[in-house]
């Protein structure tokens, strides 16, 4: 999580509301399509082309947001804005200050982005309009549907001057709405920023506590949360999951706080009485966790429980395929390519190439299928992993 892609989230959220409010502008234009009509001072062919037009740009902004999916473009907002201009433009060189509500429009969506120089911008942008509509309302009289409107000096009176006070006034009171508001959200990113750091920090410590029961510092965890990484990424998450996914991985092992150091640090085999207490450990990850608040502590839990699972349902708790969270069906490859690939004090570790060959040999059995080709494809990665973050011994 980082302020940039915070920020982004909020853009793209808002370029959906935005599109939601193209609706909202669709039905006043067939609102004030129905009052036009009761006034009987217009052509009703005229008004219904008119209409139809701009409820055809009005479709421009949802179609690229909700059908195209373009939410996170940073040109999103700016066609959304150019819409609603045009919309605004049509209908005041048409129907002059009965249009003059519209002018609101570009103003109020602009000032859902929390921009101080997107409220100058589109300010501009609309400014830019209102010459263009004098211009048009002097110069093609013949294409508008305006009575008595004869020259530039009667037009600037009547349209211009007022169409432009409304512009700056709306403008003025956006702007310092914006300015307000974007302070307040800048405050609110930098607190959530500093949350999850922390509930990053509390989790590494709460796992490296669980692994120096066993003998081990915090490398394991640092390893599994950064193979977690990569598989998330190849899965198709978004960064800010990959985050919160791979520190809900370093806790994976937290049930190892409830079984004994007697079976924990046993050279020997376990005895069957052993091993089941050993097993014990993904249910009482699941209890710790299970009412701790947040998504990465939930995110915890399910890991804790079911990363012993077998694709083949010979795991722990008998789960198996699709019953097994995809989460667990990765981190179960992360943990154990880093269970054989690391030295303990019951087994010196195996190679890269064997460890490779182990997972591969047990696609379908012991792993889901489609983990292990995310993890052929990005081999690679997990090497460069394994080097840069080497055991330290602690026994």
């Amino acid at each position: 999580m980082d302020k940039v892609r915070e920020k982004q989230k909020i853009i793209a959220e808002v370029n959906r509301v935005s599109a939601r409010c193209m609706r909202i502008i669709m039905y006043f234009l067939l609102v004030f399509f129905s009052f036009m009509l009761i006034l009987n001072k217009y052509d009703a062919l005229f008004l219904g082309i008119l209409t139809a037009a701009c409820l055809f740009i009005s479709l421009i902004p949802i179609l690229i947001v909700n059908i195209l999916k373009f939410d996170k473009s940073i040109l999103t907002k700016h066609i959304i804005i150019i819409c609603t201009v045009i919309i605004t433009g049509i209908y005041i060189t048409e129907l002059t200050y009965y249009a003059f509500p519209m002018m609101l429009f570009p103003i109020l969506i602009a000032s859902l982005y929390y921009n101080r120089t997107f409220i100058l911008y589109t300010s501009l942008l609309e400014t830019a309009m209102v010459v263009i509509a004098e211009f048009i309302q002097v110069n093609y009289k013949t294409i508008v549907s305006i009575e008595g409107k004869k020259d530039y000096i009667e037009v600037l009176m009547n349209f211009t001057i007022p169409s432009i006070l409304i512009i700056l006034f709306m403008s003025f009171i956006a702007y310092f709405i914006v300015d307000r508001n974007a302070l307040m959200i800048d405050r609110n990113i930098e607190t959530a920023l500093i949350t999850v750091e922390n509930e990053k920090g509390l989790c590494f410590a709460f796992s490296e506590i669980s692994e120096n029961k066993s003998k081990l510092t915090g490398e394991h965890i640092k390893r599994v949360a950064e193979y977690t990484k990569i598989l998330g990424r190849a899965s198709g998450f978004d960064e800010e999951y990959v985050d919160k996914l791979a520190t809900a991985a370093m806790m994976h092992d937290i049930g190892k706080l409830f079984i004994s150091d007697d079976i924990l640090d046993k050279p020997d085999r376990l005895t069957d009485e052993e091993y089941q207490i050993m097993k014990n450990h993904v249910l009482y990850g699941e209890a710790l966790l299970q009412k701790c608040p947040g998504e990465v502590m939930h995110l915890a839990m399910i890991i804790a429980k079911e990363h012993h699972e077998r694709w083949d349902g010979r795991g722990y708790l008998g789960m198996k395929g699709e019953e097994i969270a995809y989460i667990s069906r990765i981190v179960a490859v992360c943990d154990v390519f880093d269970a054989l690939t690391a030295e303990r004090m019951y087994k010196k570790g195996w190679s890269l190439e064997d460890t490779y060959n182990e997972i591969i040999t047990n696609s379908g059995k012991q792993f889901d299928p489609k983990v292990v080709k995310l993890f052929i494809q990005n081999f690679d990665k997990f090497k460069e992993i394994r080097e840069k973050i080497p055991d330290m011994k602690i026994y």
